[in-house]
């Protein structure tokens, strides 16, 4: 049986987002977020179901991190919901929501794990949104008063932040696809709201250093490798483009190189840029540039590409690869995707160190006899990522730490409660916690910070 070891002080993880789990949605001064917004408006999300209660987490996290206590989890990386602590933007605090993510600290402080903040996972106080949200350079200002108030409060404790989760999701699912809030469909707009998220992210990055000076700073981006379905130019184009419109839209203005010019040759062709980068104001890019700690990769899947996919339907290939497996998101199994990813972050951007910030699946398994759940399958899924990222680091890749989506099943964005990503099972009818098999192997891996591959 081979054993691969882990680099010592390796940073064993799990994830979540306030809006997945948190519920109480309007207590103790929370206002709407145009995720409440989007979920109660009917067509929105799957059997129209909501955050409103979700893994009921605001009023359980002094059991949820006593589970995770239990399992030997070393850091837990969550998100602060935006219209808890700041109901309407601006600096007007809302004390109780503070508060409670004061407690939360300390208390998994307590326990000895280690907390990773999140500012930004898709909560925009609904206020906001009504001022024209992300495509709004407005906005950008508003999330640099979240940095300070929540770095201010927190940070002589806090030590790893990560401004935004997933950039290309606030941005082109959101406003140019519209399968999350706000829902828009405008390719306009979604530029703009990409540059404002990046910008805003570069501008939170030296306040929240000032204020927490030993913390380490980064962001998450999502990463989709693409490759073509075959060596046709056509396909090899299609790939190139999904690249450019997936990773180096973000990736290239975070490590200095501006907007890829083949992108943006490619959007003005489209009409999608008609004033080309207006947006763009002077001493942006280098501001979009500063300096990270780390880099948080997001990866699950990867996109096979051919030449009659469409950025506007959100097309790929069709059954590119009959012989995978598939998670029930539908989303192939392919590891090497993100050891492809993390030798690029490496060897092309020079990323100074990388923390996989969510790597998952999704399986149904539920409780079959007692209370076990032999999810099987979601145990050979880390088991072949994580060998990939050994791997990497053999490469002399500078993978810092591993977190697992999710710590526990929640409320899925528009698919709502359908998909399960945890390692600990919800019943969501009596908030029930029950761990998976792949919770208790996962401690496993912990303990002895290593991965014996069956």
């Amino acid at each position: 049986m081979p054993v691969l070891q882990f680099p010592e002080n390796f940073v064993w993880g799990v994830a979540t987002s306030a809006y997945q789990i948190e519920g109480a949605w309007d207590e103790d001064g929370r206002s709407p977020s145009h995720w409440d917004t989007f979920a109660h408006t009917p067509g929105k999300t799957r059997n129209g179901e909501n955050g409103d209660v979700a893994c009921d987490h605001y009023h359980r996290w002094p059991e949820d991190i006593a589970l995770m206590a239990s399992l030997g989890i070393q850091a837990y990386r969550f998100s602060v919901s935006w219209p808890r602590i700041l109901p309407t933007g601006g600096r007007k605090v809302n004390e109780a929501g503070l508060d409670y993510y004061d407690k939360l600290v300390d208390g998994l402080l307590e326990r000895g794990i280690r907390p990773f903040i999140t500012l930004y996972h898709w909560e925009l106080p609904q206020t906001l949104q009504e001022l024209g949200g992300w495509p709004a350079r407005e906005v950008v200002d508003h999330f640099v008063a979240l940095a300070d108030v929540v770095s201010r409060r927190l940070g002589d404790r806090v030590k790893d932040w990560i401004t935004h989760n997933e950039p290309w999701c606030t941005s082109m699912l959101s406003h140019q696809i519209g399968l999350h809030a706000p829902g828009w469909q405008n390719w306009l707009a979604a530029l703009r709201a990409a540059h404002h998220v990046l910008l805003s992210h570069g501008l939170a990055m030296p306040v929240i250093r000032a204020n927490a000076p030993q913390a380490e700073v980064g962001i998450a981006p999502n990463y989709e490798p693409a490759y073509p379905l075959t060596r046709t130019e056509a396909d090899l184009n299609a790939a190139r483009i999904w690249d450019g419109y997936y990773i180096r839209w973000f990736n290239d203005p975070l490590f200095g190189r501006h907007y890829p010019a083949d992108m943006v040759a490619y959007y003005e062709a489209q009409g999608y840029l008609p004033d080309g980068l207006d947006f763009v104001q002077a001493n942006d890019m280098a501001t979009i540039a500063t300096p990270v700690d780390f880099i948080g990769v997001n990866n699950y899947t990867r996109q096979i590409m051919s030449g009659e996919i469409s950025l506007d339907q959100f097309q790929t290939a069709a059954n590119p690869n009959p012989n995978a497996s598939y998670t029930e998101m539908n989303w192939e199994v392919y590891p090497n995707g993100l050891y492809d990813i993390l030798n690029r972050l490496h060897f092309d951007y020079q990323a100074p160190k990388i923390y996989i910030t969510e790597n998952g699946c999704s399986y149904s398994d539920g409780p079959s006899s007692g209370s076990r759940i032999a999810d099987t399958r979601r145990i050979e899924y880390f088991q072949s990522y994580l060998a990939g990222i050994h791997k990497a680091i053999g490469n002399g890749v500078p993978v810092a730490g591993y977190f697992v989506w999710s710590f526990m099943d929640n409320f899925e964005w528009s698919l709502g409660y359908s998909q399960r990503f945890g390692i600990v099972y919800v019943d969501y009818e009596t908030q029930q916690r029950l761990p998976k098999d792949s919770a208790f192997w996962y401690g496993d891996v912990i303990r002895q910070n290593r991965l014996e591959i069956e």
